[in-house]
């Protein structure tokens, strides 16, 4: 039974009072979607100096809030008053039917506020609370302050105090919203929402751009990229996708027609950032994401990546550039789009058998002098399916 929902954040604790309260208003505003989300009923939501306060009694609150961004962990708990009397008297209720014989238990005493007692004689009271009705239940006490059974934690602040046993632990990070807007350049593969993911995580709004390689690519790799945007999605409720899905197999063509063949992926690749930087400019937005990690493919290498941003003026960002395959895996799985990613959807049939590994750095601009490359920015920009989700 509980309560209330503690919620704890890291590095808002950090910022100016002025920034600090403007960002724990933007994680207050993004909680209430959440929990509106996930149908989560609440009375009331307060906020008070290092913590945020969700009055509820649905058992769901505590995991729902937790996926928000800027939350480092939440706990349901139980309110008293901010008395000693109060909180070990509660504390004996609650380890009543959570210490069973022959366990061990420990009390976690934290004090906020003025009280003319310590954060120790909190833990003492509630300690010998505890022991007593173990006692008079004919049980043998055990306190074990190092590795216990059983853990009570109760944290005093200036007009309440909460008892809780249990903590969820949050995505961290900051709240979405609070560091601008980016486009992302998002396909259905593994490696792309991950990276939009982690500047989502850093309080980044996304503006996804999907380029359609048809006919290089099948109908199944559309799907697969926008089932990952709708899974991103459902991390920003109250923050609505605006989509870009932008024509680019006209482009390829061109490219496999007149240009060197090995260079057609550094060639695509460059494309893609001319029209996302397009698309930044129109939203007004700060910078281009993308999924790349270094060496994990051929257009990948350090050469390849200095070569594909040659010459464009576009502020580009690679969360994932120091990741291995494993850990961006391992983050795929937590956010819900690694299943996504894994379904069958075909390969791109315009990379070249013998694809460019070591391109030099102003090596494609003269192939690019072999198409009209303005004219095919502005036909896919001008041509681009924008959606909301």
């Amino acid at each position: 039974m509980f309560d209330v929902i503690i919620v704890r954040y890291g590095e808002l604790a950090l910022k100016s009072s002025c920034v600090r309260n403007l960002y724990e208003k933007v994680l207050v505003s993004n909680i209430e979607s959440m929990l509106r989300q996930n149908g989560v009923s609440y009375s009331d939501i307060v906020r008070e100096w290092g913590r945020v306060f969700i009055h509820t009694s649905d058992v769901h609150a505590a995991r729902a809030v937790a996926d928000v961004f800027g939350v480092v962990s939440t706990s349901p708990a139980r309110t008293t008053d901010p008395t000693l009397d109060s909180a070990s008297k509660l504390c004996a209720d609650v380890a009543e039917g959570l210490v069973h014989e022959g366990e061990s238990f420990a009390i976690r005493a934290k004090r906020t506020g003025n009280h003319d007692f310590s954060s120790r004689d909190l833990a003492v009271k509630c300690g010998d609370a505890v022991w007593k009705m173990l006692e008079a239940r004919g049980m043998e006490p055990s306190v074990d302050l190092t590795d216990p059974d059983r853990e009570i934690f109760v944290e005093m602040r200036q007009n309440h105090a909460y008892v809780f046993t249990e903590t969820e632990q949050g995505v961290g990070g900051l709240p979405l919203g609070t560091q601008g807007k980016m486009v992302s350049l998002v396909s259905g593969g593994i490696d792309s929402p991950v990276a939009t993911w982690l500047l989502m995580k850093r309080g980044v709004k996304i503006i996804p751009v999907y380029c359609n390689n048809d006919p290089f690519n099948d109908e199944r790799a559309r799907e697969r990229t926008m089932e990952c945007i709708r899974q991103l999605q459902k991390w920003c409720p109250g923050h609505p996708f605006k989509v870009y899905e932008v024509p680019n197999g006209r482009n390829l063509s061109a490219f496999i027609n007149k240009c060197n063949r090995g260079k057609t992926c550094l060639l695509c690749k460059r494309m893609m950032y001319r029209i996302a930087f397009e698309i930044m400019k129109t939203e007004n937005a700060s910078g281009i994401v993308t999924g790349s990690s270094l060496g994990q493919v051929a257009s990948q290498t350090a050469a390849n990546m200095y070569a594909e941003i040659y010459g464009i003026c576009a502020p580009v960002y690679h969360p994932l550039i120091g990741l291995d395959k494993n850990e961006i895996i391992g983050i795929a799985k937590r956010i819900g789009t690694y299943d996504i990613s894994i379904m069958p959807a075909g390969s791109c049939t315009a990379v070249p058998e013998y694809p460019e590994v070591r391109a030099g750095f102003a090596s494609l601009p003269p192939e690019e002098e072999k198409v009209d490359i303005e004219r095919m920015v502005r036909y896919s920009v001008s041509n681009a399916r924008i959606s909301r989700v």
